[in-house]
């Protein structure tokens, strides 16, 4: 981080790649990005979300439940605090989760000392054709955080959970000062002809505008097939992962087609102020929101 002008500066990244379906073969590509992002100046890497393997919740599959592993030892996270210690940047690292007979799609956040600040599971759970999460992963039960690194205090979360504007503010209120959401999303494999990069850009900038805050989004790229019981499910993953700035503006972006890295620097302490003298935070007014602890918008009955 960058001290320089009086502020305090972080240099922030998002890696983009095909995932082949080989473990090893990722793993490999995952640091020699976070690698050529440090060389760039990151110090934060954001990597995709489940970047092990092929986005496997294409199908329900018993056999792909194999592909879990226990959080404390996990062979990738290990790998990676190593890399983090080494290179001096903060790697918040995505895996599937198991943890007896729970399963959860996760985030281990590791600081630029190596250390494990701890665990985010991703609150929001998609179920749809070729997003079928819902079979593999029980809700997260973390609840939105906020970790202290080095750099600054960051809120991740994953992928579906970008398209809810309660969880970038409830981070955003605990303090975080960058949102970081690594993610899978592509075509659907119902319907060729929906693509939703555009609104999927939209409504992650809007949440940086409405809170202010700096948000760096990690997609994969390439086309993935995976075979279920009714036949092959195939995603093409589009990319265009992005940075943004606190006004909501792209400052930098990522192709649907070609293996990159996106980098950005931002002056922390400047966008604190804009944060306070904007008044967003100060004009809220969380007693008329209690409409948001409700499903259905009506309060609660009283009972017979």
């Amino acid at each position: 981080m960058k001290n320089g002008g009086g502020g305090r500066k972080v240099v922030v990244a998002a890696v983009q790649f095909a995932c082949s379906d080989s473990e090893s073969e990722n793993v490999d590509r995952a640091e020699r990005l976070i690698r050529e992002a440090h060389q760039k100046g990151a110090n934060i890497v954001l990597i995709q979300e489940l970047f092990e393997g092929y986005y496997f919740c294409q199908a329900q599959r018993e056999d792909f439940f194999k592909r879990a592993k226990p959080y404390k030892g996990n062979p990738t996270i290990l790998r990676m605090q190593t890399l983090a210690k080494e290179l001096g940047v903060v790697i918040p690292v995505s895996f599937f989760e198991e943890a007896n007979n729970a399963h959860y799609n996760s985030v281990a956040i590791i600081d630029a000392d190596g250390t494990d600040l701890g665990l985010y599971r991703k609150s929001h759970i998609p179920d749809g054709p070729g997003y079928q999460e819902k079979f593999y992963f029980n809700p997260g039960d973390t609840g939105f955080k906020v970790f202290a690194t080095k750099f600054a205090k960051i809120g991740v979360a994953i992928c579906w959970d970008q398209w809810f504007p309660e969880a970038a503010r409830s981070m955003v209120l605990q303090g975080a000062e960058v949102l970081l959401y690594p993610t899978a999303i592509g075509s659907e494999p119902q319907d060729v002809t929906l693509d939703s990069r555009e609104h999927w850009k939209r409504v992650m900038q809007g949440h940086a505008g409405a809170n202010l805050v700096p948000i760096v989004a990690s997609n994969r790229i390439g086309t993935e097939t995976i075979k279920t019981e009714h036949g092959d499910s195939v995603i093409a993953f589009y990319g265009n992962s992005f940075i943004a700035g606190p006004a909501g503006e792209i400052v930098v972006l990522a192709n649907d087609k070609d293996e990159d890295i996106v980098v950005a620097e931002f002056d922390l302490d400047k966008i604190k102020y804009q944060r306070h003298s904007w008044g967003v935070f100060r004009d809220r007014r969380p007693d008329l929101y209690k409409v948001l602890l409700t499903s259905d918008g009506q309060k609660p009955s009283s009972g017979p």
